[in-house]
């Protein structure tokens, strides 16, 4: 019998079914001489210091640093999960081999390892290393299954996080709680989250620091033309009228134009900080929110892996190309172009194997995106994958600049038109609006023929402006700079280098934003994160470089990307992390300032009683039956099926059933939502 253990109940049904282990038991699916059994994401976790030490179960300062000799993992106390995994240890007991079909990444090796480690699997295992959740994937991945020792650079590296998380999260949020904490409330620190809450802090500080200061610009109009100053800002308005004066009476001297065709590639394929970003800009998403969306797209089987940091593909993706396209039917206008080519074009900057490592950028798969059901916010995701991925197959916007240098007296002045002559991949984003950053004010467009040595009359104007304080972090802005580790880059093929040394990874940099929203160190006013007193008073009273900045613990994150490819030692990399926690806890030790932080506590709000003359506030309109959350599990939505309605968490065992004799299939939202809840009152 071979066992295969996938990360949550729903992949396992999808594999179950391609595997022929049709028959359901309690915790696992069995059929064909496979049993096919799954997880909740994490079973087991590092043990907690007190597993260790009684002394270690009291917080005391006197019992720092804690280092444990060896570390251990146990099982997460909840009754569920010890029923499940009761079901796995014994299905793997009696197993001839073990397929690890978890999540295809670091944090889903993790999770497999220590589950096998738990049970103490010494069966041979395998493991099944996919893309996407399709049915021909998973295919694909059963008849190139792989051994487990292939991938044991990536459990060492993730092992070397987690217990890096641990020595310096239990230490260092121990330390600064009892040293520096007004009433004991616990002040936590993490090796991501309190470097992230830094840049919050720092680029606060410089909005706070930033003092304006007035400038001038000198600009005149020719032929309706707008020329401007090469000399740009005169820092005193004295000066600027001078030159005004200077020149109002001369003619406008053209002294030589220049034309430029240029071209201009399509962006680049989505990673998960990229798409986050973009979400976060166009829609308002949050992180968190946006890697639930590209998930639940995945887990749908509509796009590839979404915990990817590359904008590569592989080249072996190359001849699947077509058949997504072909499958992509509500985009057939749009992949009609690129499939009537006589042969696909092939770019370097789309395809290259040495970008990618475990997974390629995140695309759509052969999955047709009409015949799955996806919430309003799941299409608006899906459409900008599929619009990028299809562009980048479209030729290059090509365009032509004119740069048009003229004098006034002896003040130069310069002119630029940029004109779009084949709009190639833009066509395909040509009904959006358009946000590109690099759009400058003194555009021209298409400007008329000028002649070298032409003069004339000009309307000189001066324009006053002031210096602008750096922006806020948005959570898309803040991504970028965890990407970069505090630097911003806008050039995508710098980006692209930097990652190795940004902070955090693409799948936890959400949940580490999230965090300190948790924990009271942000907080959020429109779109734009700020640090709240605690957050300030935090980072102020870390005198330790280490713990907080970007640039060093970018540097660490790289010794881990290294540990994963077999370049670095995890040992080495624990023992370097242990001597760093004994010097923090020494340094603070020794501080004899007296600082205290008071962390912001939650205060109950009133609910707000409407008076006399004030109308309540109604419900929001129900508008489709998306909206309507299952009554019973909370979790999912309604969705309508052939004779009944029924709730969108059914593959993960929701059986919810609202029969159309008892509900119409002709109500509408709002009634169909009245009714529902009607029906539930009563019970």
């Amino acid at each position: 019998m071979i066992v295969c253990v996938t990360e949550k109940p729903s992949v396992a049904r999808d594999i179950a079914t391609i595997l022929g282990a049709n028959s359901r038991r309690d915790g696992f699916f069995e059929g064909n001489g496979y049993c096919v059994t799954w997880t909740f994401g994490h079973l087991c976790t590092l043990k907690e210091p007190a597993d260790y030490s009684p002394l270690w179960n009291r917080w005391s300062l006197g019992v720092l640093p804690m280092m444990p000799q060896r570390f251990g993992i146990k099982l997460i106390d909840d009754e569920g999960i010890k029923k499940q995994f009761h079901v796995i240890e014994s299905l793997i007991a009696s197993a001839d081999e073990v397929v690890n079909c978890g999540d295809a990444g670091q944090e889903g090796e993790l999770i497999q390892r220590w589950v096998y480690q738990k049970a103490q699997c010494n069966k041979p295992v395998k493991r099944l290393w996919i893309s996407s959740l399709t049915d021909e994937s998973i295919r694909e991945g059963f008849k190139q299954l792989k051994p487990a020792s292939e991938f044991d650079n990536l459990y060492f590296a993730g092992l070397s996080r987690a217990i890096g998380d641990w020595m310096l999260g239990m230490n260092a949020t121990r330390l600064y709680t009892l040293k520096y904490s007004q009433s004991r409330n616990v002040l936590s620190i993490g090796r991501v989250q309190t470097p992230t809450l830094a840049l919050i802090v720092n680029r606060q500080r410089e909005i706070e620091n930033f003092v304006p200061e007035d400038y001038w610009e000198i600009k005149t109009v020719y032929r309706d033309v707008t020329f401007n100053s090469t000399k740009g800002r005169y820092k005193s308005v004295d000066e600027a009228n001078a030159v005004i004066e200077s020149i109002k009476q001369y003619p406008l001297v053209i002294n030589s134009i220049e034309k430029k065709n240029g071209k201009e590639a399509p962006p680049r394929l989505f990673d998960l900080t990229t798409l986050q970003v973009e979400c976060n800009k166009k829609f308002s998403f949050t992180a968190d929110e946006t890697l639930k969306l590209i998930q639940s797209l995945y887990e749908k089987k509509v796009t590839t892996y979404p915990r990817v940091d590359t904008t590569y593909l592989s080249e072996d993706i190359y001849e699947k190309i077509p058949g997504i396209m072909q499958a992509m039917t509500p985009y057939a206008p749009l992949t009609a172009p690129v499939l009537q080519l006589p042969k696909l074009p092939k770019s370097k900057k789309v395809f290259d194997n040495s970008k990618v490592t475990d997974h390629h950028a995140i695309i759509p798969t052969n999955m047709d995106p009409s015949k799955v059901f996806l919430s309003h916010d799941e299409k608006l995701v899906y459409n900008l994958i599929a619009k990028r991925f299809i562009a980048a197959f479209y030729p290059d916007c090509e365009f032509a600049t004119t740069t048009v240098m003229a004098t006034a007296n002896t003040t130069e002045f310069k002119a630029t038109g940029k004109v779009i002559m084949k709009e190639g991949w833009r066509v395909i984003f040509n009904k959006e609006k358009d946000t590109d950053a690099n759009a400058k004010d003194d555009d021209n467009g298409i400007m008329p023929e000028f002649v070298k040595g032409e003069s004339g009359p000009h309307t000189p104007s001066l324009l006053k402006k002031a210096t602008q304080p750096p922006k806020p972090y948005t959570e898309g802005t803040l991504l970028r700079a965890m990407e970069t580790a505090g630097k911003t880059v806008d050039d995508e093929e710098l980006r692209e280098a930097m990652k190795e040394n940004g902070i955090g990874r693409p799948s936890t940099r959400a949940a580490i934003i999230e965090t300190l929203f948790k924990r009271k160190y942000i907080r959020k006013e429109r779109k734009s994160l700020s640090a709240t007193l605690a957050g300030v008073q935090l980072i102020d009273t870390i005198k330790e470089e280490l713990l907080k900045s970007a640039k060093l613990t970018g540097l660490w994150e790289n010794k881990l990307r290294h540990i994963e490819r077999g370049e670095f030692s995890a040992q080495q990399f624990i023992d370097e992390l242990k001597a760093m926690v004994n010097e923090v806890v020494l340094n603070v030790m020794r501080d004899n300032s007296g600082g205290s932080i008071i962390v912001e506590q939650d205060s109950p709000k009133k609910p707000k009683t409407p008076s006399s003359g004030e109308k309540k506030t109604r419900a929001p309109r129900i508008k489709s039956i998306e909206e309507i959350a299952c009554p019973v599990c909370g979790k999912g939505h309604l969705v309508k099926g052939k004779s009944a309605y029924g709730c969108s968490e059914f593959r993960n065992g929701c059986n919810t059933l609202f029969p159309f004799a008892q509900f119409p299939a002709d109500l509408t939202p709002a009634k169909l939502r009245q009714a529902i809840t009607k029906q539930y009152k009563n019970k």
